[in-house]
């Protein structure tokens, strides 16, 4: 439609100079228009004053707008019932019904994110997918090496290799791989008293020994004495043989003179090995104490019992021997891995080597 070159108010102008008296000749040679114009203004915005035209103008807008408003509203309802067969709850749900009411009905992304009730944002959010794949070969390398070890050991020997990985993911992909280790419950004892558990302070104060067995794979029995400083809970010695008589356990602590010295104190059980005369001859006279704990009380000896957990676990129970040199072989491997990578939580999750450092 061609654009008229006087404005409505100009118009009205024009219109009132012939009420106040001029001729419509006049008028138009004046202002350049035909006399048809001039009629046609007159026909429309005749007896009209300027404020009245802007009123109706501002009603024609307000009209237009509400139906524009109707229009959109009218549109959307539409689509919601075309979209919707029951309530969404889920962002995915939510994100779907968006897509289809835009693609559908052309509605705007704005207008129907606001239907459905989800930021847009929400809508235009892409998820990022995980790389999990780091974690999965470095925890499959530790529980393929050391098959026993929990959750809480695979993560601090991760941070120790110098992984960063937050503890929750680590625990989720360990739970996605089926790492989880079954353990039977803890049965309910009537409480005991105990004996206070001797807290050393420094170094080759107070050591603490004792035996386990398991057998090879042809049923042959065998052996292990294991000495813990108490300190550092290194393990200082794990001497293995099909039998181990006193005489045996006084050259292991002849050998650990040499190279460490002695300890003010060796903490025992009632053992025959350990009540028999030659080794409480021999600790008189290298001015050792030897100290016996409780019959049947094995947490007077704590440490070494929890070292023996921890081998029997990690150790015995995670591998099948043929030879006693296969037993000594891993037993030394194990050990140098106990003191010097596997963390201790009572350590602060030191290795017993880094406490001493």
């Amino acid at each position: 439609m061609k654009k008229s070159r006087f404005s409505e108010s100009q118009i009205i102008s024009i219109l009132n100079k012939q009420e106040q008296g001029l001729k419509v000749g006049a008028i138009c040679r004046e202002h350049g228009i035909s006399s048809a114009t001039f009629y046609n203004w007159k026909a429309k915005y005749g007896g009209l004053s300027v404020s009245e035209l802007a009123r109706i103008k501002e009603l024609e807008t307000e009209n237009a707008r509400l139906k524009r408003m109707y229009a959109d509203l009218s549109l959307v309802h539409t689509a919601l019932k075309d979209a919707v067969e029951k309530k969404p709850v889920s962002s995915v749900v939510r994100r779907e019904m968006v897509t289809y009411m835009r693609q559908r009905h052309k509605v705007s992304i704005r207008q129907s994110c606001k239907a459905v009730g989800i930021p847009r944002s929400t809508y235009s959010y892409k998820r990022k997918p995980k790389n999990d794949q780091p974690i999965i070969d470095a925890l499959l390398g530790l529980t393929e090496k050391h098959p026993a070890i929990g959750f809480w050991q695979c993560y601090y020997r991760l941070r120790a290799m110098g992984h960063r990985w937050n503890h929750k993911r680590v625990y989720r992909v360990y739970t996605a791989l089926r790492l989880n280790i079954r353990r039977r419950a803890k049965k309910r004892l009537p409480a005991r008293a105990k004996q206070q558990l001797f807290q050393p302070e420094e170094p080759n104060q107070v050591w603490s020994l004792d035996f386990m067995h398991d057998s090879l794979w042809n049923g042959r029995t065998f052996r292990m004495l294991n000495v813990i400083d108490d300190y550092n809970r290194q393990v200082l010695w794990i001497e293995t043989d099909t039998s181990l008589p006193a005489l045996r356990v006084i050259r292991v602590l002849e050998n650990l003179k040499d190279s460490r010295g002695l300890p003010e104190m060796i903490r025992v059980d009632n053992g025959p090995e350990f009540i028999s005369q030659k080794l409480d001859n021999w600790c008189k006279d290298n001015n050792v104490t030897l100290a016996f704990i409780q019959p049947g009380k094995p947490t007077q000896n704590a440490y070494v019992e929890r070292l023996n957990g921890s081998i029997r676990t990690e150790l015995l129970n995670a591998y099948i021997f043929k030879t006693l040199g296969e037993v000594r072989q891993k037993v030394a491997q194990w050990k140098y891995d106990y003191n010097h990578n596997r963390p201790h939580k009572s350590l602060g999750y030191q290795t017993p080597i880094e406490v001493l450092t």
